[in-house]
């Protein structure tokens, strides 16, 4: 690989003219510009396909979430076949169901690599799943992009193999905090289930909390599968103003309901992230979560990113423009985290492209071209214009404060990536470790 290549990355959206005009025409569904665009690329390749892996919760707690992850995964490969493959090879997507479980997800993955023979995965949403995965990607040198939000993933248990497009606790915990501190209360209760996630959260946010002068409450840590909350709930302070939780699934719905049965939505300001209320819509739970704040990577309805990037996005998907419903199924999407799972495809095809990866003895130069690279607004990347931090591997990317107003989500404050950069340094520089 040149240097010019792993120095400047070519954006999927802008790999060449012809992958540029097919991505500007299939914005507006022009089938004969597509057609015209097949005519102009090599599509056939003697090397055969490229086959890349999608480890996912199809089954078990996670299932709502898997169900979108999966979707656009598909939905990514399909855009990028139609458009002449990867470097002229057609990508061959072999998937995996995790079950919501650490031991069932890293032997799926296993499976994925040895067995499926993928030279590229597109990994797991649930934090205890991506961290028993990256040390089986590091061993077999497989580049490997979680969803979950751990931030161990791209730190302290992180490697050179892997990567995340979206944020962690630590970029949440950053993004929201300030401006939570300054508007919604200085004494802080966080309550959260008793596994990865949510104890990364909390340690991330005390930090920041209490280094602004606030203070921090014991935690109330909740075991999975708890159905009644009560008992945890009365263990929240009186004196809490911000009642910071961090849930998902049927936990969350259980946790909603419960806490405004006690009203404690009147006595203190409720705050969350977005993975709280994915898959979920407010009207679907009588107004649980009226006046929740929480913090997005993807604004729900499409009014608050207003593109015709996301509005393509969603119109392939199948969501309404407002409540992120499927049409067909009344499903929810689970939008601040399955676009990653749409987004890593393009990120992968741009490292593979700009490297000149043949095959696996090639994949070094696919980690480079990764390292830094520069992913702009465009159909191949619609949640917004993002880089993968070349140090840690972490995704910059802007975020959403937005509160629950008549069930539908507001949004109050953009935190541009630019403003989170300045405010995230990174803790580990993984090109130090060899390839």
């Amino acid at each position: 690989m040149t240097k010019e290549a792993k120095s400047k990355p070519v954006p999927a959206a802008s790999a060449g003219h012809s992958r540029r005009s097919f991505l500007q025409t299939a914005l507006a569904g022009g089938a004969a510009a597509t057609g015209a665009y097949f005519g102009i690329i090599h599509r056939a390749n003697a090397a055969g396909p490229i086959v890349i892996g999608h480890q996912c919760e199809l089954t078990g707690g996670f299932s709502s979430w898997g169900y979108w992850h999966d979707k656009c995964a598909k939905a990514a490969v399909k855009v990028i076949n139609e458009g002449g493959g990867i470097a002229g090879r057609k990508v061959e997507l072999a998937i995996e169901d995790t079950e919501s479980n650490p031991a069932a997800g890293a032997r799926k993955l296993r499976s994925l690599i040895q067995r499926r023979k993928a030279s590229f995965v597109v990994g797991s949403v649930h934090s205890g799943i991506m961290l028993a995965s990256i040390p089986i990607a590091t061993e077999l040198k497989t580049p490997y992009f979680s969803a979950g939000e751990a931030t161990e993933a791209t730190g302290s248990k992180g490697s050179r193999y892997s990567f995340r497009t979206g944020t962690d606790t630590y970029a949440l915990a950053a993004a929201g905090v300030p401006w939570a501190m300054e508007n919604l209360g200085k004494n802080w209760t966080m309550i959260f289930p008793d596994y990865a996630w949510g104890h990364s959260h909390h340690q991330e946010h005390r930090k920041l909390i209490e280094a602004a002068g606030g203070k921090v409450n014991d935690p109330i840590a909740v075991p999975l599968g708890t159905k009644d909350l009560v008992p945890y709930l009365a263990r929240i302070p009186e004196e809490t103003e911000v009642l910071f939780s961090v849930f998902f699934g049927a936990l969350s719905v259980a946790f909603y309901t419960q806490s405004k049965s006690m009203k404690l939505d009147e006595k203190m300001k409720m705050y969350s992230v977005s993975g709280t209320i994915e898959a979920i819509d407010p009207r679907d739970i009588d107004g649980a979560t009226e006046g929740v704040y929480f913090l997005e990577n993807f604004p729900r309805p499409l009014e608050y990113k207003n593109d015709e990037y996301h509005k393509a996005f969603i119109e392939m998907l199948g969501v309404d423009p407002v409540y992120a419903k499927e049409e067909s199924t009344g499903k929810v999407m689970a939008k601040s985290h399955a676009w990653q799972s749409y987004e890593n495809f393009f990120a992968l095809k741009s490292a593979i492209e700009a490297s000149g990866w043949k095959s696996n003895k090639d994949t070094p130069g696919v980690v480079e071209a990764l390292e830094g690279l520069e992913m702009e607004n465009s159909l191949a990347h619609p949640q917004g214009t993002k880089v993968l931090r070349a140090e840690d591997h972490s995704g910059m990317i802007d975020c959403y404060m937005s509160r629950v107003e008549d069930s539908k989500f507001v949004i109050k404050k953009r935190i541009p990536r630019e403003e989170l950069v300045a405010k995230l340094p990174p803790r580990y520089d993984f090109r130090k470790e060899k390839l």
